[in-house]
């Protein structure tokens, strides 16, 4: 139960936000005066503090310098009946998350209430990587996220975050939807220098352009019919943090000049004045779109794409990385048995394999949803086959089906220009060792790809195991003893 604390010396104010809180399931505290409320967050901590401005001994201001020399990340909300542009300027200096002007809507309370709760929730939600997982530990505390996997591809992820988290530079981070781009974001906040700062995702698609600016940017009073108040943006709410630009392909092109001198000039303006207001804000980026592609088509600002792009990570598809499918399965039924109070699952062989048979068009966010639902669907400590909802065949997602297609194409160009060359050589029986030769550089390279891993290097190359220990022998046949040594791979390593 989320826990918010009341500061006000107002009683019949107090009884009714009490009220109104409690009813929709919040804990409520309430106190007074400023001095009383610093000593309970002294006590215990808070999701969201309601704060007054007028209030005896210390005033709201003076009040909320206090409590952000105490509890830097929890949201502070400044109720005031002097909604003046001066006062919310210096509230939002002081760390303040917004201000309600009095008397308030209970629709304007809500939202913004609601707002303030689902930020203090994401900057709680630590993001683990697998280096910092203690082995000893069965499943993460309901507040800590980890990114799974221990393949090639997400070891380059994890070295990548952190090499750049406390980089303070803005990282553009590409990939698949499903595939994890925000959970990488919030690592990148966690392990850097701002993570005792406000973090904030925005989802580019889903703000109506005509709010846009409005949303990141902030208005003031009389900007545009309805602008009954100054309103602050996304971005000057979010001083001094880190600010999640998820789907940023999908921002309009008018604004993506404001966003590009904010990232030049560190500065802003909000909609109806011509007053810069200072802000220090990192940028992270997230899209699921080709960017290259965008600025080719004119939609994308190129200026914009490289202010962006100084640091590029991008998360593979789950297809590309399968051999991390039986950890994350593993991770995902020991973090829904204690979500839904369940004793731990345990996937039946048939289920893993029909798993694993599946290309996960959806990534690894699809994948979570398939294990949520058969932990939900199971009615003992196995898994069975049939509580999975997967598809008998999927197609292939467009992204995927675009990229092989690439490769295939590029693959085709380059052995049109070396085959010729082969056909030419003037080695005694070439011909006849071409075919044998291809077969052996395969096996090796998908042998490297994997690890060593035979199961997963047969699963690549679309042959059985014992096709491909079969041809492994062959190899070592072939070879002299002292080569056959450095050559064998391990046979237990599956």
């Amino acid at each position: 139960m989320e826990e918010i604390l009341l500061i006000d010396d107002d009683e019949g104010l107090v009884h009714f936000l009490s009220r109104f809180f409690e009813r929709k399931g919040y804990a409520v505290t309430a106190c007074a005066d400023g001095p009383c409320a610093i000593e309970k967050i002294g006590e215990k901590s808070f999701d969201l503090i309601l704060l007054d401005y007028k209030m005896p001994e210390l005033n709201g201001l003076d009040t909320l310098s206090a409590i952000k020399d105490v509890e830097v990340k929890t949201p502070v909300i400044l109720m005031t009946a002097y909604g003046t542009t001066e006062l919310a300027i210096e509230a939002m200096k002081r760390g303040a998350y917004d201000y309600l002007v009095k008397p308030f809507e209970r629709k304007d309370l809500s939202r913004i209430v609601n707002e303030a709760l689902q930020v203090n929730r994401q900057m709680k939600e630590v993001v683990r990587l697998p280096a910092a997982t203690e082995p000893s530990e069965k499943s993460p505390p309901a507040s800590t996220l980890q990114i799974i996997g221990n393949s090639r591809k997400m070891q380059e992820i994890y070295k990548l975050i952190g090499q750049v988290a406390e980089k303070d530079v803005p990282v553009l981070i590409t990939g698949e939807s499903g595939t994890g781009k925000e959970l990488a974001a919030k690592a990148i906040y966690h392990h850097s220098r701002r993570k005792e700062k406000p973090f904030m995702a925005v989802n580019c698609a889903a703000i109506p352009e005509s709010l846009f600016e409005s949303e990141l940017f902030g208005h003031e009073r009389g900007a545009f019919t309805g602008a009954d108040r100054t309103y602050i943006g996304k971005i000057e709410r979010c001083h001094g943090g880190t600010l999640l630009l998820d789907e940023i392909g999908e921002m309009p092109t008018a604004l993506q000049a404001k966003l590009l001198r904010m990232l030049q000039e560190n500065e802003i303006e909000r909609l109806g004045s011509s007053q810069s207001i200072k802000v220090d804000v990192r940028i992270l980026a997230a899209t699921n779109k080709d960017l290259e592609k965008a600025v080719e088509a004119g939609t994308f600002r190129k200026d914009l794409y490289w202010r962006l792009n100084v640091i590029s990570l991008n998360l593979p598809p789950l297809m590309d990385r399968s051999e991390d499918i039986p950890e994350l399965v593993d991770y995902f039924l020991k973090r829904f048995a204690a979500e839904y109070d369940r004793s731990v699952c345990y996937m039946a062989e048939a289920a893993m394999n029909k798993i694993l048979a599946y290309s996960w068009p959806g990534n690894v966010r699809e994948l979570e949803n398939c294990i949520r639902r058969a932990v939900l669907l199971s009615s003992g400590d196995v898994v069975a086959e049939g509580n999975l909802m997967i598809p008998q065949a999927a197609p292939p997602c467009p992204a995927s089906a675009e990229r092989h297609e690439q490769l295939i194409n590029g693959l085709k160009s380059k052995l049109e220009e070396i085959i010729p060359e082969i056909l030419r050589l003037s080695v005694q029986d070439a011909h006849a060792n071409i075919i044998e030769m291809v077969e052996d550089t395969l096996i090796t390279k998908a042998l490297e790809e994997c690890d060593n891993n035979q199961v997963q290097a047969a699963k690549m190359l679309g042959i059985s195991r014992n096709t491909l220990r079969h041809r492994l022998k062959k190899q070592s046949d072939k070879q002299p003893p002292e080569a056959e040594e450095e050559t064998k791979t391990d046979p237990s390593i599956d």
